[in-house]
């Protein structure tokens, strides 16, 4: 055997460098990361209760979200938004049309109907009113009745 010219641990080192390098190859590796899901939930439903106060800025912030939510479709989302506003400005004629809107999508027409009629006792004179009644009239018909027939 050759002189490796060293002191005994040079030689356990370089006895054992490769056997650990081979080691680290072999041992299991841990499993890869689960694939995050497809689609978020839209909404955390188990948050706790809030209490609200009257605060027209915060309200008009759902408002904006939940402007964000229709444009992509996600009535839900919307809706829970509106909602939202409505409790922090129950006085907000705005936020009740939305809800009506997007709860209409949902094909919720009873919380639809309930969040126009809201609608048109804060705000009978808007220039959205007289679609709204429409909406209303439409809504309250029974199922299969024809537009215009009683």
């Amino acid at each position: 055997m050759r002189d490796m010219g060293g002191t005994p641990y040079t030689l356990i080192v370089a006895c054992m460098l490769p056997a650990l390098v081979l080691a680290a190859f072999l041992l299991p590796q841990p499993p890869p990361a689960a694939p995050p899901p497809a689609e978020p939930e839209e909404e955390d439903v188990t948050a706790k209760e809030r209490t609200y106060e009257f605060n027209p800025i915060q309200a008009e912030n759902e408002i904006r979200v939940g402007r964000f939510y229709m444009r992509r479709g996600r009535w839900k989302a919307a809706a829970g938004r509106f909602e939202e506003a409505t409790r922090w400005n129950p006085q907000s004629a705005e936020a009740f049309l939305l809800l009506g809107q997007a709860r209409e999508k949902m094909k919720d027409l009873a919380g639809a109907r309930a969040a126009y009629e809201k609608f048109l006792e804060l705000a009978p004179d808007s220039r959205d009113s007289a679609g709204v009644r429409r909406k209303i009239q439409r809504l309250s018909a029974p199922a299969g009745a024809k537009p215009g027939t009683p």
